[in-house]
């Protein structure tokens, strides 16, 4: 298998390169289970992040990051879009992505108790990785639905096209592939 060296927060991770098409691959990047990488990326967002009320981030690979961010923020209280309607959640804002990295079109949906909590109120959106935007992009619509507002968008790591976003503040650049693992651009 190939990797791909990153080194992110004052730390080194090789990645393995995931084919998802015949002419893409990208370097697979998960916090999860990985507690060094995640208190770092977190410290170091939280150096360029703006005022803010609130985070909010998409179930799943963002949360043990706004945890951390939250924890060492000395945040009390952060918000999750869910991928499926929990039974505890009522009167449910909800709204499609597609994902470079799932499969198909996915919901995200917010409780009715979280919006109450967001409106008026400035919103922070984190996400571990991103590329195509679409993630923030459902974010964003979410924080709108609620009556909020949108402070910033973050992320560790801006890929392909989201690199050029002038809106997006992020910690380091992750490469896009060909389809035979060669880096792109």
């Amino acid at each position: 298998m190939a990797f791909y060296k990153l080194n992110v927060a004052g730390l080194e991770r090789k990645l393995p390169l995931c084919k998802i098409s015949e002419t893409l691959t990208i370097a697979g990047f998960v916090i999860f289970g990985d507690p060094e990488l995640t208190v770092a990326c977190a410290r170091d967002l939280l150096k360029k992040a703006p005022e803010h009320d609130y985070m909010l981030t998409a179930e799943a690979k963002g949360i043990p990051l706004i945890h951390e961010m939250a924890r060492q923020g000395g945040e009390s209280k952060y918000f999750i879009a869910r991928k499926k309607p929990k039974l505890y959640m009522s009167e449910v804002f909800e709204v499609t992505v597609r994902s470079i990295t799932t499969d198909g079109q996915q919901k995200l949906y917010l409780d009715k108790a979280d919006a109450d909590l967001m409106k008026g109120k400035r919103i922070l959106l984190v996400d571990d990785v991103i590329s195509t935007g679409e993630s923030i992009r459902a974010l964003e619509e979410l924080v709108k639905a609620a009556g909020a507002e949108v402070a910033g968008r973050m992320a560790i790591l801006a890929e392909g096209d989201a690199q050029d976003r002038d809106d997006l503040v992020y910690l380091e650049k992750l490469p896009l592939f060909d389809g035979q693992g060669k880096m792109l651009g």
